[in-house]
């Protein structure tokens, strides 16, 4: 009983782990928004461990991915993220290897969709 009890203060409500990661994006430094005008913040900065947030805050729908296209087996964990709506959120799966990821929407690959392109760095 103890258990489940210390388990159920480790989300926000909604589905989402809080309070990891160090620095960047968002209030909590691990949230990656998506807008018209692109991602924001890239490069975005986060410990080992950490699973960070993609939200929707444009119009039309992004399929966000891990590098390269069309392969996404980069960073698989990013792939856990998949189609955002409009207003949705989704977090990728635990960001645990020393290394850069690279991210693109997979339906506007670059280079004509580079504003949906950033990078995840874990240090």
């Amino acid at each position: 009983m103890l258990l489940l009890f210390a388990l159920s203060g480790c989300g926000d409500g909604t589905g989402t782990m809080t309070g990891t990661g160090p620095s960047g994006g968002g209030a909590d430094g691990r949230t990656i928004t998506v807008a018209g005008a692109g991602v924001s913040p890239t490069p975005l900065t986060v410990v080992p461990g950490t699973r960070v947030i993609f939200v929707n805050a444009d119009t039309q729908p992004h399929n966000m991915t891990s590098d390269p296209h069309p392969e996404h087996d980069d960073c698989p964990e990013i792939n856990q993220v998949g189609v955002l709506n409009p207003g949705e959120r989704r977090e990728t799966g635990n960001l645990n290897t020393v290394r850069t990821c690279g991210f693109h929407d997979h339906d506007n690959p670059p280079p004509g969709g580079a504003r949906w392109a950033g990078s995840i760095i874990i240090r």
